[in-house]
């Protein structure tokens, strides 16, 4: 962990998210890369070729604005000795994020939302969701601050499937960096599953996994997504650590994705990181 991309949009949950990755990086000796994008809108001309007619002017006075709010920031919550970086561009969010993650070798997101309910759920989901789905490295989501020292007991929902190795390496390392206990949790949605069946396989996956400080969990629920929320609730856990296979297209719409409808509703952070196959 030695670059935390925040993108920032200045709004509560974005502070939230930039002191929490202070607090990171001032424990882990990180560098901190503020980005602040705005997403101008397409003009288009008579014959219906988009363009964008912006003065350079006004796109210098935007930029001035954010680097002002940026110290402003800084002169507020900055840690001495956190080195922090700051940019502002112009474009699409999502790519632009995407796009910066991948040039800047950023190894985590650390990004504030306000989740997504109802029919904006449906159709457009949350800024948040969608970086989670693209993202080449592990990504927080934050939705009000919590003090590191605070995040101290992490759900980690698992169904014991084959290819985790790499997702398990980070999510470790995570453990080591916050010094956490990690609850290892099967969501039981069917009344069929001989559950000290599952608990034996539980213990087989902390054991290939070397797994240390650690609980094992089977609990029932309707959905796997409120097993996940009543679980983090029933035991007070501060973080959940989740994977996922980022699903796109009609997939995705189809079959959804447990993980961002978490992301979505639940207040605590989440720690996601796309599973690689």
């Amino acid at each position: 962990m030695d670059k935390i991309l925040i993108p920032c949009d200045f709004s509560d949950q974005a502070i939230s998210a930039f002191r929490l990755a202070l607090d990171m990086a001032h424990s882990a000796s990180a560098e901190i890369h503020l980005l602040n994008v705005i997403e101008l809108p397409i003009v288009h001309d008579d014959l219906i070729t988009p363009m964008q007619s912006f003065d350079e002017a006004l796109l210098k006075e935007l930029s001035d604005r954010a680097e002002t709010r940026f110290e402003e920031l800084q002169k507020e919550y900055a840690k001495e000795k956190v080195i922090i970086k700051t940019k502002v561009e112009f474009g699409p969010v999502i790519n632009i994020i995407i796009n910066y993650l991948e040039r800047e070798n950023a190894t985590i997101v650390v990004m504030g939302t306000k989740g997504a309910t109802g029919l904006q759920e449906v159709l457009i989901g949350s800024t948040a969701e969608k970086i989670v789905r693209h993202a080449p490295c592990p990504v927080i989501v934050v939705k009000e601050y919590r003090r590191l020292d605070d995040l101290k007991h992490i759900v980690f929902p698992n169904s014991m499937e084959e290819g985790q190795e790499d997702l398990m390496m980070h999510v470790k390392a995570l453990q080591h960096v916050l010094k956490a206990t990690l609850h290892v949790v099967w969501i039981e949605t069917s009344h069929t599953t001989d559950h000290a069946v599952v608990k034996s396989e539980l213990e087989d996956f902390a054991r290939r996994f070397m797994l240390q400080n650690y609980t094992l969990n089977v609990f029932k629920a309707k959905s796997k997504e409120s097993g996940v929320i009543d679980f983090t609730h029933k035991i007070n856990a501060s973080m959940i650590a989740m994977g996922t296979h980022a699903r796109k297209g009609l997939t995705h719409l189809l079959k959804g994705s447990v993980t961002e409808d978490v992301v979505n509703h639940v207040d605590c952070p989440i720690w996601t990181y796309v599973i690689k196959r």
